[in-house]
């Protein structure tokens, strides 16, 4: 098996994307020196890592989060979703283009802005990129006891609990109730929601994407992932349902709430849903990393 070839410039990626480039390997290495046991070479003679090895890529994240973040301190448990950090970022940084619309095209950053990541997993990727990069404070939420535990201890060892507050939500039946306390406001909810409805859609979709790539298809989920963290009963179109519909409950508490969306079909029942639910404005944002394309859908009542 021939490793896949180094990444070409992702100018698919947000403009202020950190990673629109080819991966530094030279300067990662410095900041991690444990990555360079896990460089090898593509078939251009360049730097790279097997992309298929789960703690290559493990350490890669460790590399890249110390390098440009100063996240000294991160690991997941084995098995847990290892993020992809260029597509992460994304996310991120399109939602301070839709905070900056209602601040006179201003990108509003520090404590002041609160930001609600739902299903904030091990890894808690999002507050950790968000805060780093706009200074914005997080409420984490998870419903997986283990995840949230390592979250935390993440927040904990990386000195960052007053800007980083994870919360357990003790019913998988809720997204924002439960978390929400009354009174309380923020600027945008964020999500990367499972998006499959079984583990055998999970296992094909994986089968599928690495005969793409030419790889092996014993290769299997070189970023993981736990069941609840990759599928749930009713797969995507379900899940956001509930929550649109419990944004509508908070709409007095929430300027905008954010999803991905990972397939383009769901869509249409979610623009119905969110007529019916009276939504004041509806955005779809398009995003791509390579050959995985996205969206984010915005919502405000």
């Amino acid at each position: 098996m021939t490793n896949p070839p180094a990444p070409a410039d992702k100018t698919n990626l947000h403009p202020r994307n950190l990673h629109r480039g080819r991966y530094p390997f030279n300067e990662l290495t410095k900041a991690l020196p444990a990555l360079r046991q896990y460089l090898t070479r593509n078939e251009q003679n360049e730097p790279t890592i097997n992309f298929t090895d789960p703690e290559a890529v493990k350490v890669l994240n460790q590399a890249l989060l110390k390098h440009y973040y100063k996240i000294t301190s991160w690991d997941i448990p084995e098995g847990f979703l290892c993020p992809p950090i260029p597509g992460r970022a994304d996310y991120l940084h399109y939602l301070a283009d839709v905070l900056a619309e209602g601040n006179n095209d201003t990108i509003p950053t520090g404590a002041g802005v609160k930001v609600l990541d739902v299903g904030v997993g091990a890894n808690c990727i999002y507050p950790l990129l968000g805060h780093q990069a706009y200074g914005w404070n997080f409420v984490g939420t998870e419903a997986d006891y283990i995840a949230a535990a390592w979250a935390q201890k993440t927040v904990d060892t990386n000195g960052l609990n007053k800007a980083i507050q994870i919360r357990k939500q003790t019913s998988y039946n809720h997204i924002f109730e439960g978390i929400i306390k009354p009174g309380e406001k923020f600027d945008i909810t964020m999500c990367n929601p499972p998006f499959h409805s079984s583990s055998r859609e999970v296992k094909e979709k994986s089968q599928r994407k690495w005969e793409k790539l030419g790889q092996d298809t014993a290769a299997g989920l070189n970023f993981g992932g736990r069941n609840n963290e990759l599928w749930c009963e009713g797969g995507e179109p379900r899940f956001l349902n509930k929550m649109m519909s419990e944004s509508k409950q908070f709409a007095g508490q929430c300027k905008w709430f954010s999803s991905l969306i990972s397939q383009k079909t769901t869509l249409p029942g979610c623009y119905k849903s969110l007529d019916y639910l009276g939504a004041a404005e509806v955005k779809t944002i398009p995003m791509s990393q390579g050959q995985k394309v996205s969206r984010i859908l915005v919502w405000r009542f």
